[in-house]
């Protein structure tokens, strides 16, 4: 070989990220919707170790959840499936399966563990097979101002009874709502109510289901006590209330821990599950769940991969250091001291979770419960007016859906 041609090798080897000497690594490639600062831990702390261990190579890409389907079936229909495995939101996974873009996984091979949460060891059974695995659970969590309830001799409501009570011993001693719902429609409001209706009995998608008739009119009893800005309050909104003190109780997202109580030093800001309904106490599980592409050039590396992400190891570290609710019950104590009564709260939550159902037809559902708390809650319709013709009318778009 010509030192000129030894040359032209290796400037090819170098282009193309191979070595001429050496075979190519295996490699993967795995998709994530993250920011910035979880990006920096996941290829840090959690890649990093998996390509030591498996001698491989990782390539993680960011596509955002909404574009995931339109991306995995442009590859498919290609014949070119670039990604062996993704994370996706829970609530988004029914369209993968129904266009044939999830593989469907044997529960021999990917079993999950006994420290796994029960509601969580179920995820990703649909249609009674398994497709997904669970990854990155979300579950929201009842805040509260512990200074303003010592105040007035109060203890952190467990049921819609002496919820109802706080909501108004606050308004007559202040003159003003201080429990906060998230009221400002969409999913934030959609996700309470859909909670608050398993907590009474009821089904999400029934209308006309006695036990979703009882929480609207629970609700419609709560309203006047809320807080003002309960009418625009969602994720975000809810910790500015928290923090400004005009919501005294609220349910979110863990997120708003790190940001009220580390970051705004908010040191009355306490934490718990929340509270029963009249059938039980039940919280939504959102979050991200683990597939594999229908197509996967990498199956078997893509599923020791997915219980890498799913080991006590790597969920301790995504609990220390991003705040991450875990998937498992041995991992919660790896996060910082001040942070381990919130994530008690959290892993409690997790406990009496639910998955929403996934349905062809979760938009019009969406704007149909929307437009039911817009109306009985802010507009003060009864209950009884609204309901029916809203029950109606969404029996007509799921049997459209049949």
């Amino acid at each position: 070989m010509t030192a000129r041609w030894a040359r032209t090798v290796w400037f090819l080897a170098a282009v193309l990220g191979a070595s001429p000497a050496f075979p190519a690594a295996p490699g993967l490639t795995v998709t994530m919707r993250l920011a910035d600062a979880e990006w920096r831990v996941v290829r840090e702390h959690v890649l990093r170790p998996f390509e030591r261990t498996c001698g491989c190579r990782v390539r993680a890409i960011d596509v955002p959840p909404e574009l995931l389907t339109q991306h995995l079936k442009a590859m498919h229909t290609a014949g070119r499936m670039e990604i062996d495995l993704f994370a996706q939101d829970n609530m988004r996974v029914q369209e993968l399966v129904d266009a044939g873009l999830a593989q469907p996984l044997e529960e021999d091979e990917v079993s999950p563990d006994a420290a796994v949460l029960p509601p969580l060891a179920s995820a990703g059974i649909l249609g009674g097979r398994r497709f997904f695995l669970p990854f990155r659970p979300n579950v929201q969590i009842a805040y509260y101002n512990a200074g303003k309830f010592k105040m007035y001799g109060l203890a952190p409501p467990r049921t819609w009874e002496t919820l109802l009570q706080i909501a108004k011993t606050f308004k007559e001693r202040e003159g003003i709502g201080r429990v906060l719902v998230q009221g400002v429609g969409g999913a934030p409001t959609v996700t309470q109510i859909y909670e608050w209706v398993v907590s009474a009995g009821g089904d999400p998608f029934d209308l006309a289901h006695p036990g979703t008739v009882a929480a609207f009119r629970f609700l419609h009893e709560l309203a006047p006590y809320l807080s003002p800005d309960s009418r625009r309050a969602k994720w975000d909104t809810t910790n500015d209330a928290l923090a400004q003190e005009s919501a005294y109780l609220a349910q979110n997202w863990p997120f708003g821990v790190r940001l009220l109580v580390y970051e705004y030093g908010k040191a009355d800001i306490a934490t718990y599950s929340g509270w029963a309904g009249p059938a039980r106490e039940a919280h939504v599980i959102g979050g991200d769940v683990l597939g594999v592409p229908d197509g996967a050039p990498h199956r078997d590396l893509a599923l020791r991969l997915a219980r890498h992400l799913q080991s006590r190891e790597v969920q301790a570290i995504l609990a220390a250091r991003l705040g991450w609710p875990a998937i498992r019950s041995d991992a919660a104590g790896a996060v910082e001291p001040w942070f381990r009564p919130y994530a008690a709260a959290v892993q409690e939550a997790m406990r009496h979770g639910v998955f929403r159902k996934n349905v062809a037809y979760w938009a019009d559902y969406e704007r149909t419960v929307s437009e039911a708390a817009e109306r009985i809650l802010w507009r003060k319709e009864p209950v009884d007016q609204v309901l029916p013709a809203l029950a109606a009318r969404l029996d007509a778009v799921r049997r459209g859906y049949r």
